[in-house]
């Protein structure tokens, strides 16, 4: 099973109140590519905080990342691991999955954000119930989903409770 769309966005605030400036983001996805050729690029169900790729968790290959203007598009594979299965499983059901990044590095607070710094080094795409990034959704079609799509699944009050946590968490 094959899944494109938008994987990660330059510019752009996250749920986590952190963006990612193109540059960073551009050559974080031009290092992956190498990944990507070796048939390196694995990743897991779920979003672990460990910035290791656990070979029991993969449940995917990204096959393709590239840069559009500011949007990061991937396409990838669904892998036939008991995680995969996991992913194809919650697909076939009519699940919408979301894709987030995972990386190390520092960031730096500007007004209400975190801005990712240079010495960020992105390790992989892990697949998610809720992505960070707005409308990092993966889809067997390809369609992006736009931001109006995203308010019917997520109101204003899904919006203030992860806020909410946002603020609880620091």
């Amino acid at each position: 099973m094959m899944l494109k769309g938008i994987i990660q966005r330059a510019n752009t605030l996250n749920q986590n109140g952190r963006v990612y400036p193109q540059s960073i983001l551009q050559r974080e996805i031009q290092n992956y590519q190498k990944l990507i050729k070796e048939n390196r690029a694995l990743g897991e169900c779920d979003h672990p905080e460990s910035s290791v790729v656990e070979l029991k968790n993969v449940s995917h290959v990204v096959r393709e990342a590239r840069m559009e203007g500011g949007d990061v598009y991937g396409v990838i594979e669904i892998l036939d691991t008991p995680s995969g299965k996991i992913i194809q499983s919650l697909i076939e059901s009519g699940i919408t999955l979301g894709i987030s990044s995972r990386g190390v590095g520092s960031t730096k607070r500007q007004g209400e954000t975190q801005v990712v710094q240079d010495d960020f080094q992105l390790i992989c795409f892990d697949m998610v119930s809720e992505p960070s990034t707005p409308g990092a959704y993966m889809l067997r079609e390809g369609k992006n989903i736009d931001q109006k799509e995203i308010d019917r699944y997520f109101n204003k009050s899904d919006r203030i409770d992860r806020i909410f946590n946002d603020i609880l968490r620091w």
